[in-house]
């Protein structure tokens, strides 16, 4: 109705003035507030010249069809707005306020989905990050769930091992436990779990390590005792069929991860490790062993527990999966708690090959290639970035490849070095240099360190930066 106003030059007082109606009336109407019977919808109709049916049919203008595309498909009713503070009628007015700008917004953020193939899987876990980082990846009512299950189930200070976690799917929630080969069924290599609902069975991939099959039953747990009955049957997802699952997927998860690394003990031990007068990959390592936990939820148990007890919130985490002996890098996950510079996904632009991220696949390829060596490493470098000057401190853990991917994977967690940083971690006071430090950049195509021996590309993106400016600066002249 707004966009009929406009396009026939009219105020909402001469609608209104032509109608019969009040302007506040009118104004309410166009906001979405209020909804018109028959014949007020007829007046208004014939204000404007047009059918009555052009008011209440379901096919829109042109200029509108990407709003009507959004209003016809799931994401407003599967997206849970108020997680994010948005009001449904404020969409809808802000829709109404500005209906072709908006719907232009909306096509343009259709078209760069489809131009990078994002799929309705990837913009929820885009959602779902955008939520985590929202609340620092720290979520006291999940924290106070995992310390009542542990009340009820583990002693005090006691591990909760695989044979509790078992033995309680199975006695208390009424779950079987199975096992499928991945080399008899190779289509489901890639799955870590199977979840039929209709049997009450979970089916575990028999060639899980003990630290991955003791989360996944820890994560079924979870789905139980917090009651989440919409939820994805497969870990990882084949798909999933709304945001609430891939959110109830999350609470699953980071309850495993609250039971299984109990938030006082991994508190004790950063706090002994952050107090170390250097930095020691070996002790670092051991961490992670002594709480039976990969590296990817050792570090995810951290970002829930740094913010909020050590106020160490300038961080950031990422994952990449490298094949030994290639030179491509896919950055397969990352969170942001950071708004500082960092390293993000970058489309069709070579990553800066002096992250430690990288370095550490690259060292973890020539130990597998050349000395037949196959084990987990740490190492630590403190980063600065070439042209903002920020400085982080990376720490990064490799281990070989899994069997699903065929592939090595690297694990990072990045502080920003502040006054935090430094007052917590004392190895950055007593000697620095027990991590190396490099320069880096976020791609090859943005970096203006031209005699890098690590570059992949050249710095296209740079150079067309400098030619815009210098064409901005020679067009001055013409003033």
């Amino acid at each position: 109705m707004r966009q009929l106003r406009l396009d026939k030059g009219l105020s909402v007082s001469e609608l209104a003035n032509k109608a019969g109606l009040s302007v506040s009336y009118v104004t309410e109407i166009e906001k979405g507030r209020k909804y018109p019977k028959a014949d007020k919808i007829s007046a208004l109709a014939t204000a404007m010249n047009v059918d009555y049916d052009t008011l209440v049919s379901l096919k829109l203008s042109k200029k509108l069809e990407p709003i009507s595309d959004l209003l016809r498909s799931k994401f407003l009713t599967e997206i849970p707005l108020e997680l994010f503070g948005i009001d449904p009628s404020d969409l809808l007015e802000l829709l109404a306020e500005a209906p072709a700008k908006v719907s232009a917004m909306i096509r343009t953020f259709m078209d760069i989905a489809l131009s990078y193939n994002m799929s309705v899987e990837r913009l929820y876990q885009t959602m779902l990050r955008s939520y985590q980082e929202m609340h620092d990846n720290h979520f006291p009512e999940l924290e106070a769930d995992a310390d009542r299950f542990l009340a009820s189930f583990a002693g005090q200070g006691q591990m909760v091992h695989e044979t509790l976690l078992a033995n309680l799917l199975k006695t208390q929630y009424g779950t079987k436990i199975d096992y499928f080969d991945p080399l008899v069924n190779p289509d489901l290599m890639s799955l870590r779990s199977v979840y039929r609902p209709e049997s009450a069975t979970l089916y575990l991939n028999a060639g899980l390590s003990s630290e991955q099959r003791v989360f996944i039953l820890a994560r079924e747990v979870g789905f139980q005792y917090l009651a989440l009955k919409n939820r994805p049957y497969t870990y990882s997802w084949v798909e999933a069929e709304s945001f609430e699952q891939i959110l109830n997927n999350y609470k699953a998860s980071y309850f495993a991860g609250a039971i299984l690394i109990r938030r006082d003990a991994l508190i004790e031990k950063i706090s002994a490790l952050f107090a170390q007068e250097s930095w020691d990959n070996d002790r670092f390592l051991a961490l992670i062993h002594e709480f039976g936990s990969t590296p990817e939820r050792f570090f995810y148990r951290l970002s829930n527990i740094l913010p909020s007890h050590f106020g160490i919130d300038q961080l950031f985490f990422y994952r990449f999966n490298h094949t030994a002996g290639q030179t491509t890098f896919q950055l397969t996950k990352e969170m942001h708690l950071s708004r500082q510079q960092g390293p993000r996904r970058i489309a069709d632009e070579h990553f800066c090959r002096r992250w430690i991220a990288l370095t550490i696949l690259q060292e973890l390829s020539f130990l597998q290639q050349n000395k037949g060596q196959n084990e987990t490493l740490c190492r630590a470098q403190l980063s600065e970035y070439a042209d903002s000057g920020l400085q982080y401190l990376i720490i990064s853990v490799a281990h070989p490849f899994q069997a699903a991917t065929q592939q090595n994977m690297s694990v990072s967690m990045c502080f920003a070095m502040n006054d935090t940083l430094r007052s917590k971690v004392k190895f950055l006071q007593t000697d620095p240099a027990s991590a190396p430090f490099r320069v880096v950049n976020d791609a090859c195509e943005r970096c203006s360190l031209f005699d890098c021996r690590e570059r992949v590309a050249a710095p296209t993106v740079l150079q067309k930066k400098r030619q815009f400016a210098s064409m901005k600066q020679a067009m001055e002249k013409f003033r």
